[in-house]
Parts: structure tokens; sequence; C-alpha cells
């Protein structure tokens, strides 16, 4: 093989693992997953006659931008807590609202009344909030116990 022959081969062998290394480095900068921040929750149990509430909110960041995020709140003295819920389950849920926050991130919220018949047949103690985050390519991200309260 001539000297300038194998100088193209390792050459081009060069420049295919450089351009594969950046692929690799810049595959690893975007994960297609989407993911919870600053996730919150708030009960407020009816007093009065009146209604009370509970709240979820989070933001949710995906590269594709977040086609949905679907909620629910679950006893931990449930059958959830031996089974907890599954990505399945969730897109059966009812979905929170979301708005644009920047980029490919939205603010999720969740608002649903509590009546007293519902606080009263609700178990009393720790619950969680699952939520399963949807993003537009697809790809999903379930967090079982993305926020936690009490019903006393």
């Amino acid at each position: 093989m001539s000297r300038r022959i194998a100088l193209s081969v390792v050459a081009g062998a060069v420049v295919l693992a450089g351009a594969g290394a950046f692929a690799l480095a810049y595959a690893g900068d975007r994960d297609p997953v989407p993911a919870l921040a600053h996730s919150s929750v708030h009960y407020t149990a009816p007093s009065g006659g009146r209604d009370g509430s509970l709240s979820f909110t989070t933001e949710v960041s995906a590269p594709s931008g977040v086609s949905g995020l679907k909620v629910l709140a679950w006893p931990e003295r449930s059958g959830f807590a031996k089974k907890q819920p599954t990505a399945g389950e969730m897109a059966a849920v009812e979905s929170a609202t979301c708005t644009p926050a920047g980029g490919h991130t939205v603010r999720c919220v969740y608002e649903a009344a509590v009546s007293a018949a519902d606080a009263a047949s609700s178990p009393h103690g720790a619950w969680h909030v699952a939520v399963l985050a949807t993003a537009k390519d697809g790809s999903t991200a379930l967090d079982r116990r993305a926020a936690d309260f009490t019903v006393r």
C-alpha cells in the first residue's frame, strides 16, 4: 500500500471517530424523557359548609415539547401502595392544564374541589400524587410520588 493511500485511510478514520464522538456527546446532552421540576401540592379540607380543594403544580420540560400531564392523587393505605399506578392506568386519569413557561417547558396545574362527602369517605393519613408526563415525540415519564400531602 502506498504511503499516500495509508495517510488517506488514517485521516478518514480520524474524521469518522471525531464525528462519532460529537454525535454521542450531543445525544447525551438531550434527554428525550420529560423531566419534572418544582412540584408542589396543597390540600385544604372542607370546612364550614364550604368545599375544600386539592391543587398540584409542576413544571415539565421535554426537548420535543410537552403534550400533556395526567394527575392522580392516591392514599398510601390503598391497593396502590402494594401495586403502584402504572403508565397504562395513568393514561386514563384526569389531565392538568398546562401553559407555556419558556423554551420546551410548561407549567401544569391540576385543581379539584373536595366536597365534605368526598372527604368523609376518603382514607385519612398520607396521600401521594402520581403524574404521567407525555412529550410530543411520545416519550413518557411516570413519577408515582411527585408530591405528598396529608388528609386529616
